[in-house]
């Protein structure tokens, strides 16, 4: 790893743990709730613990005032849920459009056993290969996702947080399999920093265990998109969550810290 790339990793985590919040939904789902007032959640998350937040270029302008010298990522591909296939994510943007946004790094996201897969994985090989050139961190969302895929079976979330190192990547995000013991198995798949994903929002005690499990087999953190920025309050769940990840809380005690409902 060169030392830009090096130094880039440091301004989207703290000490090799990552809480990131991705907000750039708004291409897939529209200006849903807590995207519209995308500057407020920023500032919210941002003072609740957020390393970093993620977005698409164009949303840039209302990331750098709003994120409390927290770290930038722009994504680089993506697809609308009224499309004909919200699996085939198409690219939105290069490196080099990213550094000129002000981003600290980039993430792409790649469908491993989708039918798009294929243009998917050479689309990533060129993100990490220009990534590399830049001094450059490359977060690859790696999602086992596809005709008769189990999107939580470790062994296929295995092969695609595997899949985002053979192809370069700095950091790797996937699906929670359900339980540590599992998710072993897939930090055990790579030597990068593995980050679970926050699905759909099933209540804060819900994540927070999520969040628990996943730290607990090796996990370096996680990537929570509506669970966070749809919240009731944005900043109060995103400090529970980073009372787990940079705290080593347990779900209770990150609840209670944060000032949430320890039942919820």
């Amino acid at each position: 790893m060169n030392t830009g790339t090096s130094a880039r990793l440091e301004r989207i985590g703290t000490d090799g743990r990552y809480v990131i919040v991705p907000m750039d939904h708004g291409i897939t789902l529209g200006a849903v709730r807590g995207l519209v007032d995308i500057e407020g959640t920023i500032d919210a998350v941002t003072r609740g613990g957020a390393d970093c937040v993620l977005t698409q270029k164009g949303i840039a302008p209302r990331v750098h005032s709003n994120s409390n010298g927290a770290g930038y990522v722009v994504h680089l591909n993506g697809s609308t849920a009224a499309g004909p296939d919200t699996n085939d994510k198409r690219v939105t943007g290069t490196v080099e459009e990213a550094l000129r946004v002000g981003a600290d790094a980039v993430s792409f996201h790649i469908n491993v056993g989708s039918d798009s897969e294929p243009g998917q994985i050479e689309s990533l090989a060129r993100v990490t290969d220009v990534a590399s050139r830049f001094g450059v961190p490359v977060l690859a969302m790696t999602y086992a996702r596809g005709p008769g895929v189990d999107e939580s079976d470790p062994e296929a979330l295995g092969h695609a947080v595997r899949l985002g190192e053979e192809l370069g990547a700095d950091v790797v995000k996937t699906g929670y399999s359900g339980d540590a013991a599992s998710f072993e198995r897939v930090v055990e798949s790579t030597r990068l920093p593995v980050v679970i994903a926050g699905g759909e929002p099933e209540g804060d005690r819900a994540s927070l265990e999520a969040v628990r499990g996943a730290m607990d087999a090796g996990a370096a953190g996680v990537s929570m998109g509506r669970t966070v920025f749809q919240h009731d309050d944005p900043e109060a769940i995103t400090r529970a969550v980073a009372g787990v990840v940079h705290k080593d809380l347990s779900a209770t005690d990150a609840l209670r810290e944060a000032g949430l409902a320890v039942e919820a």
